[in-house]
């Protein structure tokens, strides 16, 4: 097991210009073969009642299990999906009832689990990645500087599974299929499809009929105390290119800002932004705030792309007080008004009335067009939260002359972050209120 604290020489490669200056290139230099995000796992205290919390508030249903039901005496682990979106929940049982070889996760380590709670809280362990080959993903990550984390593992079926030190707590899971390659079918066994030693959950028991519209996993953010130290390492293990930079000078407030850069893969359907806090501003950065909460670097959101943002968020208004997620406070009427001036030629009245009905931000690159919404914090700390997007634009065919829509269509929200910020600082305000004496 390689820790997170051990540290890299190297040289300073990566520097950040801001986004007027950035010139988008990719030079195809992944150093092996990336397919798309596969899941993302989450550790929590209890994998029973936080997976079905999510499923509720995000309308994915519980497809798949590997429990004490399915011989599994190590940790309970409950896979949610839609689309091709996949989230999946874990927590242990007792160590002193279990067999180590009945894991479905074999990487899952009890003091790894505890230490992980006790300084994070529920947060997200694992951004499992399809690879073509996860044992020599692995080798070539470690060769380049990764630290790693779990040795390749065979786990039946030709899957392969490996993991290196992402930053922080959270490691970067390689899958891989083998000769066999992944049906993607979700009505054939999760074996077949996920992992094996995970069975399929009977559909009166996982709110099978849920479907909010969520289709796939769009980016994952990082926090972390130094940008450039960051994304130099998985640079180099990864070969990952910059996709997009922004400064404080692009999407900071007058009270607080923060810098950010993204890294994509060859085919830029894996996006892994990630942010370091600015200092000396009026207010703490949220970046700050974040990684002291969390008690260093981690993931700070996940964008789940919709295929109807109205039709999702509409759903998971619903059931915001009802068990589900609620929202950032939506910015004021003047943005609306001014939004028309943006976006009328993409979005028609009924469209941006309902985008202002729904409290969706609307942003626009020369390429397409972002609709976005956030989510509070999803536990007690104020650290991870859910983003909900839609890209409208930038359609395109591959090779083989099937229709795809081009990666980051529409960018990040750069002309959203201000006014995001001055929601999450007035949101912040009121989570620093002190008790009356």
């Amino acid at each position: 097991m390689g820790t997170h604290s051990e540290t890299q020489s190297m040289t300073s490669e990566f520097k950040l210009v801001g986004h007027s200056n950035f010139v988008r290139v990719n030079p195809m230099s992944d150093r092996f073969s990336v397919n798309r995000f596969h899941h993302v796992e989450f550790w929590c205290g209890d994998a029973t009642n936080v997976s079905r919390r999510f499923s509720w508030g995000l309308g994915m249903p519980t497809v798949a299990k590997s429990d004490l039901s399915t011989g599994n005496s190590v940790h309970a682990s409950y896979l949610l999906r839609s689309g091709d979106l996949c989230f999946l929940f874990t927590s242990p049982y007792s160590p002193s009832l279990s067999s180590p070889t009945s894991a479905a996760i074999p990487t899952f380590d009890f003091s790894l689990f505890t230490s992980f709670l006790t300084s994070h809280g529920i947060g997200v362990r694992a951004i499992a990645v399809e690879v073509e080959d996860a044992d020599a993903a692995f080798q070539i990550s470690v060769s380049n500087g990764a630290i790693p984390s779990s040795a390749p593992i065979r786990l039946g079926n030709g899957v392969v599974l490996s993991e290196v030190c992402l930053y922080g707590d959270v490691v970067l899971r390689y899958i891989s299929y083998g000769s066999e390659k992944r049906n993607s079918d979700v009505t054939k066994a999760p074996s077949e499809w996920f992992l094996p030693g995970f069975e399929k959950i009977p559909e009166e028991s996982s709110f099978q009929g849920l479907d909010f519209g969520l289709r796939r996993l769009d980016h994952a953010v990082g926090n972390v105390p130094d940008l450039v130290k960051a994304i130099e390492y998985v640079k180099k293990f990864t070969g990952f290119h910059e996709f997009a930079e922004f400064t404080a000078d692009d999407v900071g407030t007058s009270e607080s800002g923060l810098n950010s850069a993204v890294l994509a893969n060859n085919e830029e359907t894996v996006l892994i932004p990630m942010n370091e806090p600015v200092y000396g501003t009026k207010r703490k950065s949220q970046i700050q705030t974040y990684l002291e909460h969390n008690e260093g670097a981690g993931v700070q959101h996940l964008a789940l792309m919709s295929e109807d943002i109205f039709w999702t968020l509409r759903e998971m208004r619903k059931r915001s007080g009802l068990g589900g997620f609620e929202f950032m406070p939506s910015p004021p009427p003047t943005y609306y008004r001014n939004m028309r001036n943006r976006v009328g030629d993409v979005l028609n009245e009924d469209q941006m009335k309902e985008c202002e009905e729904l409290g969706i931000l609307v942003d626009k690159d020369d390429q397409g067009t972002l609709l976005q919404i956030f989510t509070k914090h999803i536990g007690d700390r104020p650290t991870m939260f859910i983003e909900i997007i839609q890209r409208i634009g930038c359609m395109t065919r591959n090779e083989e002359g099937k229709l795809y829509q081009k990666g980051g269509c529409g960018g990040f929200g750069k002309g959203n972050f201000s006014e995001l910020f001055k929601s999450i600082e007035e949101y912040e305000k009121t989570l620093e209120r002190k008790p009356a004496a």
